[in-house]
């Protein structure tokens, strides 16, 4: 086994595949920025509101009011600077921590893609993608090398084969396979869209999308590994992504997976492509086609960099399934639901009523959430643990500043799953002041009255 891994460390391969992922990733990043910024979401998510819901441990990570607006503006310089190859390490770390930073700014915003884009970044920090077909390459003769280490290109491979795969498991549920929850709540809503709005309605059409989903997740990262099927799963790949952003609003994620499969292909394909773009931007295409090879030993930097991805993926890998640790059912509590790749797996609908009580006297009086939480924040909320716990706590700070004294928080808060009743979710008789936020079960979570199986 060690002498196959030493064999494989030792190969090499034609970098231009990484440097059409640099480019495509860069230019695609950039846009998703300026489309942003365009639809007016800065102001809207991290201006205007007065509170903020914070991950564990990053609480210190906040909107900085307007100047919130200068990580934008250095994620889509880096992002434009990682895509030619300018600057490249610099670039990709500035990327990786404005990004980073702006997603951790409110939970709320939290999104699948968002926390792969962060993942992706970081790997990127690791890899030679600026040695072929870039600023840095053409400035700098001695970084310039056609052939690079075979495992810094396979494994953006395996991120995306993660991603995919750990999508299919998690849809291996009753929900999803049994009952085609949620896509039988979501579907009947796309009436309008020509041509599929009727078929929407059908139910034999939410078992075969939910069915055909699960399959698609699970099988397609082999069918892109090989050359002969390689051609039908990229068409399989477009129409997906195509069909999941006709049905659902879900930003640019589509399209990143999309460019991000052409990766698979033989480098072939990525010189027809560089060659194309060489023509349409007068560079001579010929001068990086120089034979030279990045050795292993040059880039390991004594074997670091290969201990630190192999120490990245072996987290990849176990933390999916970190929500075997907590009792109960994983999408009612959602304790290890985040970071696990349970892409669009529930319809969770809440109503939380926060009471505070003076626990001295007995006075109490109900908050009007809206006065504190925008409408989208108030939805988040509504449903996730973690947040109606930040939110007590934050009750009982602005309430204390306002004169109140011996403060406790309580909600009546009831949630529904995928199309079942709603069910009171957290225990109305616990003082949420006193319960501090950790990674231990939320024991004041009530249980679910049902079962979803799967993994």
């Amino acid at each position: 086994m060690n002498q196959r891994l030493k064999t494989y460390f030792n190969q090499n391969t034609e970098a231009a595949p990484l440097a059409v992922f640099r480019i495509f990733f860069g230019l695609m990043m950039c846009f998703s920025i300026i489309r942003f910024w365009a639809n007016g979401w800065i102001d809207k998510l991290y201006i205007q509101p007065g509170f903020f819901f914070s991950y564990y441990g990053f609480e210190w990570v906040k909107p900085l009011g307007n100047w919130t607006y200068l990580f934008f503006v250095i994620c889509a310089l880096s992002s434009l600077a990682v895509a030619f190859g300018y600057k490249y390490r610099v670039a990709i770390v500035s990327f990786f921590i404005s990004f980073t930073y702006i997603e951790l700014m409110d939970k709320t915003t939290y999104l699948n893609h968002y926390y792969f884009i962060s993942l992706l970044s970081f790997l990127m920090i690791f890899l030679p993608a600026s040695h072929y077909y870039s600023v840095d390459a053409w400035l700098n003769q001695k970084i310039r090398h056609q052939f690079i280490p075979r495992w810094t290109i396979d494994s953006i491979k395996l991120l995306l084969g993660i991603v995919y795969c750990y999508a299919g498991l998690a849809k291996l549920n009753s929900d999803w396979l049994v009952h085609a929850m949620p896509l039988k709540i979501w579907l009947p809503g796309r009436y309008d869209l020509p041509l599929l709005g009727d078929l929407m309605q059908q139910e034999w059409v939410h078992y075969g999308f939910s069915w055909a989903g699960a399959a698609y997740d699970l099988a397609i990262p082999f069918l892109l590994l090989y050359k002969r099927t390689r051609p039908f799963a990229f068409v399989m790949v477009v129409v997906f992504h195509v069909l999941t952003r006709v049905l659902f609003p879900i930003g640019m994620f589509p399209y990143i997976m999309i460019v991000s499969s052409l990766i698979f292909f033989d480098a072939s394909l990525h010189q027809k492509i560089l060659a194309t773009l060489s023509k349409w931007i007068k560079v001579p295409f010929e001068i990086f086609q120089n034979n030279t090879v990045l050795s292993q030993s040059a880039w390991d930097g004594r074997r670091y960099k290969r201990r630190l991805i192999m120490a990245f993926f072996t987290i990849q890998l176990l933390l999916p399934f970190r929500h075997y640790m907590y009792p109960g059912e994983l999408f009612w509590t959602e304790e290890g639901f985040r970071f696990s790749w349970r892409v669009m797996l529930m319809e969770k609908a809440g109503y939380s009523n926060f009471k505070v009580v003076n626990k001295q006297t007995g006075e109490r009086f109900y908050v009007d959430n809206s006065d504190f939480l925008t409408s989208f924040q108030e939805k988040q909320m509504s449903f996730q643990p973690d947040f109606i716990l930040e939110y007590a706590h934050y009750l009982k700070k602005h309430f204390e500043s306002q004169g109140h004294e011996n403060i406790g928080v309580y909600v009546e808060s009831y949630v529904a799953l995928n199309g079942r009743k709603s069910q009171p979710y957290i225990d109305p008789e616990i003082d949420l002041t006193q319960e501090k936020e950790s990674f231990k079960h939320k024991s004041w979570i009530l249980p679910f009255n049902d079962e979803i199986k799967g993994l």
